[in-house]
């Protein structure tokens, strides 16, 4: 007897220890939970189906860097440009990684267009979808030195000049820069321009800067410092609204000052996804982990300085919500890559 009373009390005390350890992980809140929850064991490798300088790219380094300085994971971030194929290679790559949950990729809308124009063997669904970070705008851009002052003076060039004499320079061929200079062409009664297709964001804006090309319809962030270095002219913004940003970046213009293409009598509207996919076959928790990563870039101080620089429609989803976006989206794109005669046959 004297044997099993200290025995009883080292038990109780261990169910007494047990039962408080259950019961404040089950009072934790959810964050905490979720961070005792899956964690990457290795690095991460952030694909990027675009060249390097673009917006995507952009994007994605500056998110590895904020991550990197804010400590916000274990692992490093390793940003990987797979650009062949007008990014077919980094979504074959993607849908190949089976289950690996240490790849992600940052997608633009050739999510879309790229199988449709290549018939290349891939579709969104091969991937399993995390979050819509932004939506990204896109601008027609000109030489500051160019005759053409405003968004009207273009159109009626374009819609006044020979066949072809216009060059506007885009990302790569049958993807969004030059879905939107086909409606650019609708929009000036079929009158065509020279479509002249580089790797990136990043190589157009410099071929416009050198006049080697007349016209980008650059994203805000692939143009903004040569804005800034007055080598560039902002003309219109393809969206219904202005966008919001007020603060200056040139000594007289901010992004707000921009109109829109449509109040200059063209009626051309694109908005490009900006999106975060893993490979197919990875765990909710391991989706749950990025959401909860990009939740924390997304409350940083940096992450609206970009989205200010960049001039991004803050528009964010993940879910059910985003997996219907992307549905609606996909539908969207093969009317327009169809009217523009993009599509595989």
């Amino acid at each position: 007897m004297t044997m099993t009373r200290p025995f009883h009390r080292r038990a109780g005390a261990l169910a007494a220890a047990a039962f408080v350890a259950v019961a404040g992980l089950l009072a934790a809140s959810p964050s905490a939970v979720r961070a005792q929850g899956w964690e990457p064991s290795k690095p991460i490798e952030f694909v990027v189906p675009a060249g390097t300088g673009g917006g995507a790219d952009q994007m994605a380094r500056f998110i590895q860097g904020v991550v990197a300085k804010h400590s916000l994971a274990k692992q490093p971030i390793v940003v990987v440009n797979k650009s062949g194929g007008a990014g077919a290679e980094g979504f074959l790559a993607m849908k190949s990684a089976n289950a690996d949950p240490h790849k992600i990729v940052i997608t633009l809308s050739n999510l879309f267009t790229t199988p449709l124009a290549t018939g290349v063997p891939f579709n969104w669904r091969d991937l399993t979808p995390v979050t819509m970070l932004a939506l990204d705008q896109f601008v027609l851009w000109v030489n500051e030195e160019s005759p053409h002052k405003t968004a009207k003076a273009f159109h009626d060039a374009l819609k006044a000049g020979a066949p072809n004499s216009i060059k506007m320079g885009g990302t790569g061929s049958k993807q969004e820069d030059q879905i939107i200079s086909v409606m650019l062409e609708k929009s000036a009664g079929g009158k065509k321009m020279t479509y002249v297709p580089f790797k990136g964001g990043g190589d157009v804006a410099v071929q416009l800067v050198g006049k080697h090309i007349d016209a980008t319809v650059n994203n805000p962030i692939e143009a903004e410092s040569h804005w800034r270095a007055g080598k560039l002219r902002p003309l219109c913004v393809f969206d219904k609204d202005r966008m919001p940003y007020r603060d200056k970046l040139t000594s007289t213009q901010s992004w707000n000052d921009i109109p829109t293409c449509k109040s200059a009598g063209i009626d051309v509207e694109y908005l490009m996804l900006r999106g975060i996919f893993m490979a197919p076959g990875v765990k909710p928790e391991q989706v749950a982990y990025y959401n909860g990563l990009f939740d924390k870039v997304r409350a940083l101080p940096e992450w609206k300085e970009f989205m200010d620089k960049g001039a991004f429609k803050q528009t964010t989803m993940k879910g059910q919500e985003f997996f219907d976006w992307l549905g609606r989206n996909e539908q969207l794109h093969r009317v327009l890559m169809k009217e523009a005669g993009f599509i595989a046959m």
